[in-house]
């Protein structure tokens, strides 16, 4: 791993620690009787997260956005934070945490296909092998927990809705890769969020204009918090970071963590608990899995690295 991609990889570590703890606060602001829906939450989170980053863009330097950048942010909002976060939300609702963990672990593989396809990243044997390490890790951490599951069964519509959001993150990931590159993280944020608010409102305007917010508690109120700024303003900001040094098939190993932040939380919490010795040592091998595979996908050459080989092999052989 190269030094100055370190600040990359800490960022990811550090969005994929918040997303792994917003599974917990949000599926709680969202169980019967909170008087939060899947939408409500959804639309405050888009339109929270908006008022932050323009806030926070009042103390950074200003930067103008050409037009034409303008629209390919409406359509990364729509793909990396409507489609991306809103499905997940409504499909949590309706599915159990454990599918909608699984569905998680498909990330790093639609992205290694859609960065092949679209960036012509080489899908390398070391990619393949890592990619395989994490998601053997990540499964056997999410089955393991299986009885956190609260008796929640899965169901095929909120899984689908899951694994929508996953895809739709990863074609974000490769097709705007130069676009983020281009402007601040604050610059980004704002518009992102500010989209992706407006996108929204057509679907949560009846929701949130029945809800009762005079009746959520001040618990469920503390969980929504979380969501708009550890599972929202904190994470993405870091994940603009992270994208900037690294490529999309690295950023999106960082889904693998998500399950161990989920599972150190119900171990805490009690919702799991440890029956044997086993128990315990299935977990760690998970672990190392995980960090194995995303070690394993940094090491793995990108595009450029190998045509620069390639170069240098053509000068040294004199052709």
């Amino acid at each position: 791993m190269k030094t100055k991609n370190y600040k990359g990889h800490i960022s990811l570590l550090g969005a994929a620690v918040c997303w792994g703890l917003m599974c917990y606060f949000g599926k709680i602001a969202l169980e019967p009787g909170s008087g939060v829906t899947g939408l409500t939450l959804v639309e405050m989170r888009m339109t929270c997260a908006a008022i932050c980053f323009w806030l926070a863009s009042l103390f950074t330097p200003s930067e103008h956005v050409r037009p034409k950048d303008l629209l390919k942010l409406f359509f990364a909002g729509l793909m990396g934070v409507v489609l991306n976060q809103g499905l997940f939300t409504i499909g949590l609702v309706r599915t159990s945490p454990i599918d909608a963990a699984v569905m998680t672990t498909m990330t790093p593989i639609v992205t290694m296909i859609a960065a092949a396809i679209i960036i012509r990243e080489p899908v390398t044997g070391k990619k393949v092998f890592g990619i395989f390490l994490g998601a053997i890790g990540a499964l056997t951490l999410i089955l393991s927990n299986k009885g956190a599951s609260a008796g929640k069964a899965g169901d095929i519509w909120g899984d689908l809705l899951c694994l929508i959001a996953q895809i739709s993150y990863a074609f974000y990931l490769t097709i705007f890769k130069g676009l983020i590159s281009r402007y601040s993280v604050i610059t980004l944020m704002k518009w992102l969020f500010t989209y992706s608010a407006i996108i929204v409102i057509p679907f949560s305007y009846h929701q949130l204009s029945v809800t009762d917010f005079p009746s959520i508690t001040p618990q469920i109120w503390g969980c929504v918090a979380y969501v708009i700024v550890g599972g929202t303003f904190c994470p993405y900001l870091l994940v603009i970071i992270g994208q900037k040094t690294c490529r999309p098939t690295v950023v999106s190993m960082y889904n693998y963590v998500q399950p161990i932040v989920s599972s150190v939380v119900s171990i805490a919490t009690g919702l799991v608990v440890f029956n044997s010795t086993a128990d315990v040592l299935v977990k760690v091998v998970a672990v190392v899995l995980v960090f194995t595979g995303v070690y394993v996908v940094t090491q793995s050459k990108s595009r450029a690295e190998m045509l620069a080989e390639h170069a240098r092999r053509r000068q040294t052989n004199g052709e």
